[in-house]
C-alpha cells in the first residue's frame, strides 16, 4: 500500500459496531484480512529510505536480558535457564555443552503481537479476529489465522527507521535550565508521568528530528535503567503502580495513527502510562488500558516494552542523530503471541 494513502483517524472507513478511527478493513488485500497491521507501512521504498541512516558503521543493541527485572510478577515466571554438558544431555560423550531456556515473552525487551490485548468490549482482536486456543496452536505459520509474531518473518522481519524520543534526557534538561540540581533535576519513571502528544511534538524540535511514515516510535523514560538497581525510595514508589509513559487519551492515539508509524516501543512496562485514566477522568486499573485496544486491537500498530535504551540514548545525545536504522526478528513459532525484539539500532 501506497503510505500517502493510508486515511488519517477521522477518515477511516468506519466499521460497524466499533468506534470512529478503527482500521480494520484498511490492509486487507484481495478478500484476504490482514495479519500485520501498519507494518505494512514498510514498503520496499520506505525501506530503502531507512538503509541511509547507517553511515557510522555503529549497532546498538535495545534488548534487556531475560532475567533483568528485579521484581516477581504474578502469572509471569521467572526465566530458568539450564546449562547441561552433551554428556548429561545423553547427546554425546564427546566434550561439549548445550541450555534450555523457559521464560514468559513480557517479562523482560518484548514485542506485544496484535493479539495480546484485545477491544475489550468485543472481545476482539485486530481486523475483528475473534482468536481462540486452538487457532493459536497450530503447527505452522501458513495454516495460521491469527496476527501473531511469526507473519513477520515472510514478510522479511522489521527493518524501518526508527525514531528515539528521549523524554527523560529532554525533562532532565529542562530541570537544570530551570536551576534545579541533585535530586530535583532526576526525571523518575517510577512519577507516572503522562507524555502529551505536545510534548512529543517538543522533543523532536529540539532534538532536530522529522517523524516520517513508516518510522519506529521509540520513547525513552529511563525505567530499565531504574531496574538495574533500584533502591529503597524505587520499591516504594513501585506500590503505586504508576508508570511514565505515553498519556493515554484519544488525542494520543489519534496522532499516533496520523503520523502513520509501523510501530511503537519504549521502555515503559506498557509504552502508555500506568494506571490508567478512565474516560470520565477517574483512576483506572489495569482492565482500563487505553492505548493498547487502540494501537493493538483497532490500529493493528505492535508495541514495544522494556526495551533497553540507554546505551542508544547516549549515542544519540553524543553524535546529535536521534534516528537510525531499526532491525528487528520475533522468535519463529507458529501462533507467538509475544516475543523478545532481536532489535538493534544501526548507525
Amino acid at each position: 500500500m501506497d503510505v500517502t494513502a493510508v486515511p488519517d483517524f477521522d477518515d477511516l472507513p468506519t466499521v460497524a459496531g466499533m468506534p470512529q478511527g478503527c482500521a480494520w478493513g484498511v490492509f486487507d488485500k484481495d478478500g484476504k484480512k490482514d495479519l500485520l497491521g501498519t507494518l505494512n507501512l514498510l514498503t520496499a521504498s520506505v525501506v530503502k529510505a531507512a538503509y541511509s541512516e547507517a553511515q557510522d558503521g555503529v549497532s546498538i543493541s535495545l534488548n534487556w536480558p531475560l532475567n533483568a527485572l528485579p521484581i516477581p510478577l504474578p502469572g509471569r515466571i521467572a526465566p530458568v535457564h539450564k546449562q547441561m554438558t552433551l554428556r548429561e544431555a545423553g547427546l554425546s560423550e564427546g566434550a561439549g555443552w548445550e541450555d534450555e531456556i523457559h521464560f514468559n515473552t513480557q517479562l523482560s525487551s518484548q514485542w506485544d503481537s496484535l493479539v495480546h490485548w484485545h477491544h475489550q468490549p468485543s472481545g476482539l482482536a485486530y481486523n475483528g479476529i475473534s482468536v481462540t486456543k486452538d487457532a493459536l496452536a497450530v503447527q505452522n505459520t501458513a495454516a495460521n489465522t491469527m496476527p501473531t509474531l511469526d507473519h513477520w518473518h515472510a514478510a522479511g522481519g522489521v527493518v524501518a527507521r526508527g525514531v528515539l524520543i528521549d523524554y527523560k534526557e529532554w525533562a532532565e534538561k529542562r530541570a537544570r535550565a530551570e536551576g534545579k540540581t541533585g535530586d530535583d533535576a532526576i526525571f523518575s519513571p517510577l512519577d507516572g508521568h503522562r507524555i502529551t502528544v505536545e510534548e512529543m511534538e517538543a522533543i523532536a524540535i529540539d532534538q532536530g528530528v522529522e517523524f516520517h511514515p513508516g518510522d519506529i516510535l521509540v520513547v525513552r523514560t529511563g525505567l530499565t535503567e531504574i531496574f538495574r538497581a533500584p533502591g529503597p525510595e524505587d520499591f516504594n514508589k513501585l506500590q503505586s503502580g504508576r508508570i511514565s509513559g505515553m498519556h493515554g487519551i484519544l488525542d494520543s492515539a489519534k496522532w499516533l495513527w496520523n503520523k502513520h508509524f509501523a510501530a511503537v516501543a519504549g521502555d515503559a512496562w506498557a509504552f502508555e502510562a500506568l494506571m490508567p485514566i478512565k474516560e470520565d477522568g477517574s483512576p483506572g486499573g489495569p482492565n482500563d488500558l487505553f492505548l493498547h485496544p487502540w494501537l493493538l486491537s483497532m490500529f493493528g500498530m505492535p508495541i514495544g516494552e522494556l526495551w533497553d535504551l540507554k546505551a542508544l540514548s547516549e549515542y544519540c545525545k553524543a553524535s546529535g542523530r536521534y534516528s537510525f536504522l531499526l532491525t528487528s526478528v520475533p522468535l519463529n513459532i507458529p501462533g507467538l503471541i509475544g516475543s523478545p525484539p532481536n532489535a538493534l539500532a544501526i548507525f
